[in-house]
C-alpha cells in the first residue's frame, strides 16, 4: 500500500527553501538526495473502462528506466493519501497487462478487459528532487515536484511536495507533514496528477 502526505507549492522560491530545509537535511539518510525526470503516460480503454472502476494503470520513465504500476482503492483526507498499488520494471512505454499477472487483482483485470485496445489519455511530465528522511524510527521519502499535466484539451503546472512513508508510523508522517506545512504556509492537496487530469477531461467533455 502506498501512502502519502501531498501539499501544494505556492512558487519556486518556497520549493527551494524546503529543498534546502536544515532541519529536514539534519535526518537525511546519506546519499538519498537526487534529482530525477518523470515522464508518465495513463492508459485506459474507448470507454475508460479503468477510470470507472477507480482504477489508474501507468507506464512512467524514472531516469533511464521504465515501470509499470496499477492503482486503486484510492482514499485521500486532508492531503493524507492512501491506496493500493503494484509497480514492476518493464522495457518501454507500450501498454501490457500481462507484467501483472503474478498478482491477483492484475490477472483479474487482464482478464476482464480481454482484447480491448489500451490507450494513452494523459500524461505527466515533471522535474522531482526527492531525499529519504531517517528518523530512527520511521523512514520517509521528501519528494518536491515541478512540471506539467497534459491532456488532449490542454495542460495544468504541478507544483507539489509529497512525503511518502517507506516505514515506521502514519502519526510519525502527520507530524512531518504539521510541521513542513505551518513553516512554509502550505496548502493541502487532496486531489492526485491523475486525478487533476481526469477531472480536466471531464471538464472539457460536458
Amino acid at each position: 500500500m502506498e501512502i502519502e502526505l501531498k501539499y501544494k507549492v505556492p512558487d519556486r522560491s518556497i520549493a527551494e527553501k524546503i529543498w534546502k530545509d536544515k532541519a529536514l537535511s539534519e535526518m537525511e539518510e546519506n546519499g538519498s538526495r537526487e534529482e530525477i525526470c518523470l515522464d508518465a503516460k495513463y492508459f485506459d480503454t474507448e470507454n475508460c473502462d479503468l477510470a470507472k472502476r477507480q482504477i489508474a494503470y501507468r507506464i512512467r520513465k524514472e531516469g533511464e528506466r521504465w515501470v509499470a504500476a496499477l492503482k486503486w482503492k484510492g482514499r485521500s483526507e486532508d492531503g493524507l493519501h492512501t491506496r493500493e498499488e503494484i509497480s514492476v520494471p518493464v522495457k518501454g512505454d507500450e501498454p501490457d497487462l500481462s507484467v501483472f499477472c503474478e498478482s491477483k487483482t492484475g490477472k483479474a483485470l487482464e482478464e476482464f478487459l480481454g482484447d480491448r485496445k489500451l490507450v494513452c489519455f494523459l500524461e505527466t511530465r515533471f522535474h522531482r528532487k526527492r531525499f529519504r528522511i531517517d528518523t530512527g524510527t520511521g523512514l520517509f521519502e521528501l519528494s518536491i515536484d515541478t512540471g506539467k499535466i497534459v491532456t488532449e484539451y490542454g495542460e495544468e503546472p504541478i507544483s507539489e511536495a509529497e512525503i511518502e512513508l517507506f516505514s515506521g508510523d502514519e502519526e510519525e508522517l502527520m507530524e512531518l507533514g504539521r510541521r513542513l506545512q505551518k513553516k512554509y504556509g502550505l496548502e493541502v492537496e487532496n486531489v492526485s496528477k491523475y486525478s487533476r487530469g481526469i477531472r480536466m477531461i471531464k471538464d472539457n467533455r460536458k
